[in-house]
Formats: structure tokens, C-alpha cells, sequence
């Protein structure tokens, strides 16, 4: 079996590339087998999403390459950046995965969602297409790339404040 645990972000060479759908790359801890029929164990650290083309190296030296499964998935489209800006904030509302791309969004499958979207005027097209959502501002997804080769995170992309000072209008001076 080969273990994978370490993201890197360029190789000489790729050993094997491992077709997965979005559910199976943002787990850290994943058994499968490549297209081979080879098992592969992939521990990756905690909050790590996979992400289309992302490459990961065995201690052995082998790299595997990530792939996006094709899945079923909506295409969402809009007439005007207003209207797709409304279709993304009823989406973030409802806290959906949502991938964003130039002049659209894209989910998975959910009849109660598009039947939503369709109410909001978008356009909701079913396609069969690799899922890569928006992974937020706390989701983890800062990282920082070194000449090493290797993928380091640094935690959220935006701070998170433990005390955070409220000033209302109502205070009538500043307090520090």
C-alpha cells in the first residue's frame, strides 16, 4: 500500500494520478485504490482539501497526482452580476458548498436549492463537472509555498480575533 503525506507543489515525475470526487478529497484520512487496483492511504493534515491537480509525494519518493471526479452538479448563471451576487448570497446563507467561476456558480445536485435559485431568475443547468468549491475565509485554506517544494498551512486566510472591541454610537468616548 502506498501512503501519501505529503503535499508538494511540483514533481519531476507523477507515479499514478487518483480520480476523487469532492466528498472523498476533503477528508484528511482516506483509504482507496488507484485506477491500478494498488491501495493507497492518504493522511493529510487536518481541514486539508484536495484540490484538482494538487500532487502528493509517498515517503518512497512516489507522487501522486489529485484529479477532480466529474460529478452531477447545477450550473448557475444569471442575466445580471446582481442577480448571480443575490443567487450566491441565498447560497452562503444556507451555508452550500459553492464553486465560483467567471459569470457563474456551481453546486451539487439539490432539487429544493434550484427550485430557490430558479425563483431568484437564474438559470439552473444540470452538467456533469469537477466540483471545486469556495473553501471560505476560515476554512483553512491559507498556505504558503516554499522553495522546498513542500505545501505549508499557516490556518484561516483571515485572522480570528479572540477579543474583538465593539464600538457602538451610543459610547460616548474611546475606551482602550
Amino acid at each position: 500500500m502506498i501512503t501519501l503525506n505529503t503535499k508538494i507543489d511540483r514533481a519531476e515525475s507523477v507515479f499514478a494520478q487518483l480520480v476523487l470526487p469532492y466528498e472523498m478529497r476533503e477528508n484528511s484520512r482516506l483509504r482507496t485504490a488507484l485506477e491500478s487496483g494498488e491501495e493507497v492511504a492518504i493522511f493529510t493534515e487536518r481541514g486539508t482539501v484536495l484540490r484538482n491537480n494538487d500532487l502528493l509525494k509517498s515517503a518512497d519518493g512516489r507522487v501522486v497526482q489529485i484529479i477532480a471526479a466529474h460529478e452531477p452538479t447545477y450550473r448557475i448563471t444569471c442575466r445580471t452580476p446582481y442577480d448571480l451576487l443575490r443567487c450566491a448570497f441565498h447560497l452562503g446563507n444556507r451555508h452550500t458548498q459553492t464553486q465560483v467561476g467567471e459569470g457563474f456558480l456551481r453546486i451539487h445536485t439539490d432539487s429544493v436549492l434550484k427550485q430557490m435559485l430558479e425563483g431568484l431568475g437564474a438559470t439552473v443547468t444540470e452538467e456533469n463537472a469537477q466540483f471545486e468549491p469556495e473553501s471560505g475565509a476560515y476554512g483553512g485554506g491559507g498556505h504558503h509555498h516554499h522553495g522546498d517544494g513542500h505545501y505549508h498551512a499557516h490556518g484561516p486566510l483571515a485572522p480570528i480575533p479572540a477579543r474583538q472591541k465593539i464600538h457602538r454610537p451610543s459610547d460616548t468616548h474611546s475606551q482602550e
